[in-house]
């Protein structure tokens, strides 16, 4: 199974970039879609992530700085055997929309 992750980042960030050349050498071992996010350009997202970059979010985890190779490698692994989740309601039938009595 393939996993989606997202790098939170930006430019100059020495972590960050050191993160990103290990995540591209554990791709053949355990296969990811990465997602970079630039934190610099919002506020929101430097106000959230600007000191613990990088961060690597990825399943229903965020792992923060620092991130050696080994944690990014268990992090992807751990994400690739999880069981997958079902949107919530999607396993109960019914009506696709319900009348209030109006």
């Amino acid at each position: 199974m393939t996993v989606n992750a997202r790098l939170y980042s930006k430019p100059g960030c020495h972590l960050c970039e050191q993160a990103l050349a290990d995540l591209e050498q554990l791709q053949k071992r355990v296969p990811h879609v990465l997602e970079l996010v630039d934190i610099s350009d919002d506020a929101q997202l430097m106000s959230t992530y600007g000191e613990r970059i990088p961060v690597l979010s990825v399943g229903e985890r965020e792992y923060s700085a620092p991130l050696g190779k080994a944690l990014l490698e268990q992090a992807l692994r751990e994400a690739a055997s999880a069981p997958r989740r079902e949107p919530i309601g999607s396993d109960r039938p019914g009506p696709a929309s319900e009348s209030h009595g109006r």
